[in-house]
């Protein structure tokens, strides 16, 4: 039985960018055993911690404010469980925060902010692309898997723009899906920059129960895969 819900929130960065998100389990795993925290198992003959990721984070993208859910078999505070993390995350992972939640809610992704840092010289006639591409009703991309089709993500593109020498993405996560962070910088042509070295970040996740507004119908409804 369900006793408590925990939301967790918490940042990989640095080096830790480099792990899988199946390593990224196994951590969060190894910390909960040495911080002899009291969580919920999976049946089975390998029973795991019952841990929720909101959205996995993708090889070599750091994130600033990620989300991951924790059943719990014993009454525990937020703060305890925090400071008992925090104490046995290694390098590049922080916990951020902890607070109970009702154990039948479950984080629904609304929408995720990228940034990645675009040099002086990069930014001239950017700001003309990205006012183009917000100004475009359709933005057809190519994917190869998990067979080739074209996607319209513009309903997913919500807004773009140039911020101290660096680019910020928000895009809509809907039921039908969502768009990449690099369908949209092949999109404004500026791609090469991961190629270069460019570190992309994901620096704000909103989930559909914290945020005042609903999710856009418009948006969860529109985003279909086309055949080419």
């Amino acid at each position: 039985m369900v006793r408590e819900k925990i939301r967790i929130r918490f940042s990989k960065t640095g080096d830790l960018r480099l792990i899988s998100h199946h390593d990224l389990m196994r951590c969060f795993e190894r910390m909960l055993r040495r911080a002899s925290i009291p969580y919920r198992s999976t049946a089975g003959y390998n029973p795991k911690p019952r841990l929720i990721f909101a959205l996995s984070l993708p090889l070599g993208i750091s994130g600033a404010e990620e989300v991951v859910e924790l059943e719990l078999n014993e009454e525990l505070s937020a703060d305890d469980i925090r400071e008992r993390l925090a104490q046995q995350a290694p390098p590049g992972l922080e916990i951020l925060s902890a607070r109970l939640i009702e154990p039948k809610t479950t984080a629904h992704v609304q929408s995720i902010r990228y940034r990645i840092a675009v040099a002086g010289d990069r930014c001239e006639g950017l700001h003309e692309k990205i006012d183009a591409l917000l100004a475009s009703s359709e933005c057809w991309i190519e994917r190869q898997r998990p067979r080739p089709r074209k996607i319209d993500v513009r309903p997913c593109l919500l807004d773009l723009r140039l911020v101290a020498e660096a680019l910020e993405i928000d895009i809509a996560v809907t039921p039908n899906g969502t768009a990449r962070p690099d369908e949209i910088l092949d999109l404004l042509g500026v791609c090469d920059l991961l190629e270069a070295g460019a570190i992309l970040e994901r620096i704000k996740m909103e989930l559909v129960d914290e945020c005042a507004a609903p999710p856009c119908p418009a948006i969860a409804s529109s985003v279909e895969g086309h055949e080419s």
